[in-house]
């Protein structure tokens, strides 16, 4: 735990001494926090301390010799864990037992989501053995809660991306080795040190890539404040967003048509709105066959401007859907190494979409295509929750983004 939490830690065991102290005098044997008031000739300090003990945030359970819950605050019983006078945790019960034996302890459990409200949770708990004044037998049991669901979840995804960074980067770092080797190796044949050349600069516009997309996802997800949201027009961030993939589109003979409503303005940040359409419509190009099409256009729907890329290619098959917005996840490894794919574009898309308060979801079928849909809050209407948006069509056929929980990469 860090000092902070240790010194909350510290804080509600004083508290649950204080209480335990004083509700030993006024009471034989059971307490319910958050059942019975305090009586009239209750304690000054014992009021004060149930009250603050009924006002943090951890969870506080009380056990007595028998492992009778005496005291539960409100903390503890909207997690779920206890009942009446019993706790349901055969895991905290050990532990509680531990600690009346040996003293204080210190442990995380994991509580099923079966027993707890809200789903499984990760809890870091500190149990104190408490003393009845200056005897040697043990007193109550009190065992302090704390979620770190959120924390270990974080630690996790910190360390998949740094272990995934650390695996992209290899992997074009190590080409331009070898190839640098190559040249030095063909120094007296110009055409091999010719296409040796020209798949460094690839490599290494693969690098500048991964490493441009880095920077762009930290800043995006905090490592800077984001900008004042401004009007902004959607025709501007389409036409800039088809400027950029133009020229990747012509290679393939793949033709970008616009269409839609016209003069549609949301509040936001224009160059972030622009890289997030352009990940989008370069990710089509990627993935879609030579002589294609794909299809741009938005329209206002619920207070939101529904930006859609619909392209024509290989479609995305069912169980990767779900997850083609986390970063660095490929649905097919090999064509991304050809395309030279980063795995980070929907990822950006994502937080571009977060941060404006809106958000980006999917349409697809294998063999037939995929449609996403980036959704900002109109500049003249209040937003409204995503989840609150209506079941639609898109350009596909298919379910609305606006409806649909899947994803693409």
């Amino acid at each position: 735990m860090s000092s902070s939490v240790a010194l909350l830690v510290g804080l509600v065991v004083g508290v649950v001494g204080g209480v335990v102290v004083a509700s030993l005098v006024l009471r034989p044997r059971r307490l319910e926090l958050e059942r019975a008031a305090p009586s009239d000739g209750a304690a000054p300090e014992a009021v004060l301390s149930r009250r603050l003990l009924d006002l943090i945030d951890p969870a506080v359970v009380l056990l007595d010799a028998d492992d009778v819950v005496l005291l539960a605050n409100p903390a503890a019983r909207s997690l779920g864990i206890v009942r009446d006078t019993r706790l349901l945790v055969p895991e905290l019960l050990e532990l509680a037992r531990t600690v009346r034996d040996g003293g204080r302890r210190r442990a995380e459990v994991s509580l099923s989501g079966s027993v707890v409200r809200g789903g499984p949770r990760q809890v870091g708990v500190l149990g104190v053995r408490l003393e009845r004044g200056s005897g040697p037998a043990p007193g109550p049991v009190a065992l302090v809660l704390q979620d770190v669901t959120e924390a270990r979840r974080v630690e996790a995804v910190r360390r998949d991306f740094v272990a995934n960074v650390g695996h992209e980067l290899k992997t074009p770092v190590g080409a331009l080795s070898l190839l640098a080797e190559a040249v030095e190796d063909a120094a007296d044949d110009p055409e091999t040190v010719r296409r040796f050349a020209s798949r460094m600069t690839h490599e290494a516009d693969r690098l500048a890539r991964l490493v441009r997309e880095l920077i762009d996802l930290s800043r995006l997800q905090g490592g800077e404040p984001l900008p004042e949201l401004v009007p902004v027009g959607v025709d501007t961030v389409i036409a800039e967003a088809v400027d950029r993939t133009k020229l990747a589109a012509t290679a393939k003979h793949i033709a970008i048509v616009s269409g839609g409503e016209r003069g549609l303005v949301v509040r936001g940040v224009e160059s972030q709105l622009a890289t997030a359409v352009t990940n989008l419509l370069a990710n089509a190009v990627a993935y879609s066959p030579e002589r294609t099409r794909i299809a741009v256009g938005a329209r206002a729907r619920a207070g939101f401007a529904e930006i859609t890329v619909t392209d024509s290619g290989i479609g995305i098959p069912r169980e990767d859907r779900s997850r083609v917005f986390e970063r660095f996840y490929r649905v097919d490894q090999s064509r991304a190494t050809r395309t030279g794919g980063t795995g980070l574009g929907l990822a950006i898309v994502k937080h571009v979409a977060t941060n404006h308060g809106g958000s980006v979801t999917v349409w697809s079928e294998e063999g037939l295509g995929s449609t996403f849909t980036l959704r900002i809050p109109l500049a003249d209407a209040p937003p409204t929750p995503p989840g609150d948006a209506p079941v639609e069509h898109d350009l596909a056929g298919g379910p609305s983004a606006g409806n649909a929980t899947e994803g693409r990469s």
